[in-house]
């Protein structure tokens, strides 16, 4: 976090304090997953899996799957037809998409605490209209790895342990 305007803070979303993270993952506790898949070799389902093993409640949302189940959960067409409040959406999307989905997030009856956009989806002016909202925002950063290295779990997976490279190893 950088400054306070008022009663906002102004996040720097290049780099996010542990707190800050960690402070988002202790309070959700329902997560909505757009772009959400049923294939359990796609990094959705395997954060999803992941995440519920936690004590989260996933919910999946994707249009093409819709009335289905992933992980025993029903997947909805949108965030708006999600039956229960969502305390964070995380976005499986690209970062154009984010605008549209934070945009149906801010219309929700129950806005949700967080939008936690994954991996290589980075949206600036949809974070800042969050933001503006009220509603905490990561970018680029996936909550399994985030949760996983807050806890020392990614200890227990060979990173930190300079077991696990993308360096090749000299012969």
């Amino acid at each position: 976090m950088d400054q306070s305007s008022g009663d906002r803070v102004t996040v720097n979303h290049d780099r996010y304090p542990d707190e800050y993270l960690r402070g988002i993952l202790n309070e959700v506790r329902t997560i909505a997953v757009v772009g959400a898949s049923n294939k359990d070799v796609r990094p959705s389902y395997f954060v999803m899996k992941y995440l519920q093993g936690k004590g989260y409640r996933m919910i999946p949302v994707n249009p093409g799957l819709a009335g289905q189940e992933i992980l025993g959960e029903t997947v909805y067409a949108s965030l708006t037809d999600v039956p229960v409040p969502i305390d964070m959406v995380d976005i499986f999307r690209n970062s154009a998409a984010a605008a549209g989905i934070v945009d149906e997030a801010l219309a929700l009856p129950v806005r949700p605490k967080a939008v936690w956009m994954q991996f290589n989806v980075r949206n600036d002016d949809a974070a800042r209209k969050a933001e503006a909202a009220g509603i905490r925002v990561v970018m680029n950063r996936c909550p399994k790895v985030e949760w996983a290295r807050l806890n020392g779990e990614l200890v227990w997976q060979g990173f930190d342990s300079r077991v696990i490279s993308s360096k090749r190893r000299k012969l």
